[in-house]
């Protein structure tokens, strides 16, 4: 199948933009880029002289969840979590975002459905679920007995402690079809009775982590506001920090020397200090208050971390938020100090390169064809990025997902 796009701009962060191209896509793969005409029989779309990009990638989301309140998980029957996927997803590709690095709540079953095209969805780089120490973040045991994590068959429950059992638990993730681990390595905001500031997991523990993951070539990833934590898991190997909240120049500085990748989510502390918590949720009043101390230091740290040359990447937490807003976070990235073409970056080539991927990221000949065609220049305000109306189509895999 060939597809082929007259008259775009190419925009490639650090490039040149590329103006009055025609791009020739066959199947997944962008074959040819051309000023000149390009002769063949194939669907024809007109760019308008619009600009077209690499298709985003969020490093950080959650395509199942919608909010994680505990009372859901015991109200709604267990199909409902699965269903959910469904308009997250088309919600995630409208947003112009065509890869996930989904980090914790989706299993292999989402990943399957998407590349069998069961439904419009993102690709998936899948964590399944987290691993989470008792009493830490995500161990959703309750004062009252019960237990509110989500189990099924293929789906294994993430608490463990010790070396034996984290052993354990990374293979069983593994089993369950994880590209990746992921492990909560400090308190966070929406679990009762932890703080962010507390480092989770012993060293030992961690170290046994990364080993075991290593062996299968297996990034690990830690959810991580404390900076003890963050040291812990930077000295036990980590391949990248996640929300990084209380970072500070000299861990930043190590962190870039040792490259650990650093994933913001700036933009869900923002959005859930304008917006706030249900007023059904119980444990609203204490998500609250830990949220306004996140808030007061998480921008100027991260453009500390920035300034110490971090490699920093585009993620949203979306499924703590709804899911959508994507593209947003890269205007609160040029807040911190990036540049449009770096903020771009964070969310393309440069988490493409993360994620393991050589032909991803780019408008580039022979690289896979997951692509934005957007109205305005970015590069001027990378804000249009972040209205969903401002994104006229996204073509995945060389399919068109999205057309206004």
């Amino acid at each position: 199948m060939q597809t082929l796009i007259e008259n775009v701009n190419i925009i490639n962060p650090f490039d040149e933009i590329q103006t009055n191209q025609n791009v020739l896509i066959e199947d997944d793969v962008i074959k040819e880029i051309s000023s000149s005409k390009i002769k063949v029989d194939a669907n024809v779309i007109d760019g308008e002289d619009n600009y077209l990009l690499p298709g985003f990638i969020d490093c950080h989301c959650h395509i199942f969840a919608k909010g994680f309140h505990k009372e859901e998980n015991m109200a709604n029957p267990l199909g409902l979590h699965f269903y959910n996927a469904v308009p997250h997803s088309l919600q995630t590709i409208n947003a112009g975002v065509t890869t996930i690095r989904d980090c914790g709540s989706a299993d292999l079953s989402f990943k399957l459905a998407q590349q069998k095209g069961l439904f419009t969805a993102p690709k998936a780089h899948l964590s399944i679920t987290p691993l989470v120490m008792t009493g830490g973040h995500f161990d959703l045991f309750l004062p009252s007995g019960w237990d509110m994590e989500i189990i099924y068959p293929g789906f294994p429950k993430g608490r463990c402690d010790g070396i034996e059992e984290v052993l354990k638990k990374t293979r069983e993730v593994k089993r369950a079809g994880a590209d990746f681990i992921k492990v909560m390595a400090s308190g966070g905001v929406l679990t009762t009775n932890t703080s962010p500031e507390f480092a989770q997991f012993n060293k030992k523990e961690l170290k046994t982590i990364v080993k075991e993951a290593s062996a299968n070539d297996m990034k690990v990833s830690a959810h991580c506001h404390s900076l003890k934590g963050m040291n812990n898991c930077i000295d036990a190997g980590f391949s990248s920090i996640e929300h990084g909240t209380f970072i500070d120049k000299k861990t930043a500085s190590k962190m870039a020397e040792k490259n650990v990748n650093l994933v913001p989510t700036l933009l869900v502390h923002q959005f859930l200090y304008k917006t706030g918590f249900p007023a059904w949720d119980n444990f609203a009043e204490e998500k609250t208050a830990k949220l306004k101390e996140i808030v007061k230091v998480h921008k100027e740290n991260i453009s500390v971390a920035y300034e110490q040359g971090v490699n920093i990447l585009m993620g949203t937490d979306s499924g703590v938020i709804p899911h959508g807003h994507n593209l947003e976070e890269l205007v609160h990235l040029t807040d911190i100090g990036m540049s449009a073409d770096e903020a771009i970056a964070a969310g393309t080539v440069k988490a493409a390169e993360f994620l393991g991927f050589k032909d991803l990221g780019l408008v580039k000949e022979n690289y896979v064809a997951d692509l934005i065609l957007v109205n305005s220049n970015p590069l001027d305000d990378v804000s249009v990025l972040s209205d969903n109306d401002n994104i006229l189509r996204v073509i995945q895999d060389g399919i068109e997902v999205k057309q206004l």
